[in-house]
């Protein structure tokens, strides 16, 4: 099936800058994703519920995020990407605040994780959509030295949830009581969110239309056929898929697990932190390491090539996870000792998550469907982080938090060796599964 590049005849509007709308844009995927996979984890936690419990759940509301490529190509029907952008913007901020209002009610537990599984929905959806304008919108070298902004600002949700909300939530905590405190939050994240929408709706670029792929609801069928019959058909697919699904394998774990360890109490072999001390320790340093190791992952993969870096972005992104392990092991008291190990751990998070970025959006993505392709990629993506964080749980329960944090050093070494038999060739900017 051939698409057909339709480009408006004139457009005198002058082209946005990318960080006009990249950081933003990528904020907005972020803050939902965050909300449902660590914001309800730490309300979760306040709530009483137990460890096993919460990755489970937390887990399984992100199976959106595998499975978004499904729907994909009805969004092709919407008007226009920016519209569906913001559409999902919107109405996602608008059921986050309807979490807000559930915390109140008697059947608080069911209503909250029915209204997070429709934001995992509406947050899965317009990830297909964004990723569709920033690919569209920027040349190959632009996506390489952009993704550290994307990344950065992505993971800076994570931040703004885990410091920002989680140390207002430990300070109402303990003045208003914990369903009044995780109201407020909850109310915040949905205003963020159609803030956003707002801006997004004025700031985003206009995206060229593809023609000749959908016209009416009757060509989804055979588009979605033909969008996952060219996909498996890319040479190489299964070992890249394999390898997409083992990138985040220790990374799913520690996301999970790390922030109620840093909660739970000493005799538990947690380090005993308030809700207001685990906001801090992620809200000053750990932000800005992780900031600073996404933009410079970017520029550093864009300097030397996704072949040669990928290894060394690996490296980065789980040898750090040790200091869990010696935080697990120590148990120090030294905030600023904390603070500082996590800090550490941060920076290399952020400097390595945007290997599997590039490697999706340059490598499995290549070719027709571009937006598809992606989708398809983050899910499989996701898919290998809802697993490892699902089962997270279980096994912090069976070995302990000390030997549970050696285990994830263990379970990025697979990823690692198959990173050696991943060829990957860069003609003219574009790279290539071999």
């Amino acid at each position: 099936m051939n698409e057909t590049l339709v480009v408006a005849p004139v457009n005198h509007a002058p082209r946005r800058h990318p960080l006009s709308w990249v950081p933003t844009l990528y904020l907005a995927q972020g803050l939902p994703f965050y909300a449902v996979a660590l914001v309800a984890g730490q309300m979760l936690k306040s709530m009483g519920v137990p460890n096993d419990q919460i990755a489970r759940w937390t887990g399984l509301l992100g199976l959106a995020w595998a499975f978004k490529a499904l729907w994909s190509p009805f969004l092709e029907l919407a008007p226009s990407r920016r519209m569906a952008v913001v559409t999902c913007q919107v109405f996602g901020g608008a059921c986050l605040g309807l979490v807000a209002l559930a915390l109140q009610l008697p059947m608080w537990f069911a209503l909250c994780l029915a209204l997070l599984a429709i934001v995992s929905l509406a947050s899965s959806t317009h990830d297909i959509v964004a990723d569709g304008i920033y690919i569209s919108s920027l040349t190959s070298r632009e996506q390489a030295a952009y993704a550290g902004w994307q990344g950065a600002f992505f993971n800076a949700a994570k931040f703004l949830s885990l410091g920002g909300l989680l140390i207002l939530a430990g300070e109402l905590e303990e003045r208003f009581g914990i369903a009044s405190a995780w109201t407020v939050v909850f109310l915040l994240l949905g205003g963020l969110m159609v803030t956003l929408g707002l801006y997004h709706w004025h700031a985003l670029p206009a995206t060229p239309k593809l023609a000749g792929r959908i016209r009416h609801a009757r060509d989804v069928k055979t588009t979605l056929v033909d969008v996952f019959k060219t996909f498996f058909a890319k040479r190489g697919i299964w070992m890249a898929i394999l390898f997409i699904i083992l990138f985040r394998a220790g990374e799913g774990q520690i996301q999970s697990i790390g922030p109620l360890f840093l909660r739970d109490a000493r005799e538990a072999g947690g380090l005993g932190l308030s809700t207001a001390q685990v906001g801090w320790v992620y809200g000053t340093v750990g932000t800005g390491a992780f900031l600073v190791g996404s933009i410079a992952g970017g520029y550093f993969t864009a300097w030397l090539g996704l072949k040669r870096a990928l290894p060394l972005l690996i490296l980065a992104m789980n040898l750090p996870n040790a200091v869990f392990w010696y935080l697990s092991d120590a148990q120090p008291v030294s905030m600023p000792l904390i603070v500082g190990a996590l800090g550490l751990e941060m920076f290399g998070y952020g400097f390595g998550f945007v290997g599997v970025i590039l490697f999706i959006m340059q490598v499995v993505a290549s070719g027709p469907y571009q937006a598809a392709h992606y989708a398809l990629g983050t899910g499989f993506m996701q898919l290998g982080f809802v697993l490892f964080r699902t089962i997270s749980g279980d096994i912090q329960q069976a070995l302990g938090y000390r030997d549970f944090f050696l285990w994830v050093l263990v379970a990025a070494l697979p990823v690692l060796v198959l990173s050696r038999f991943m060829r990957i060739e860069a003609p003219d900017n574009k790279v290539e599964i071999r």
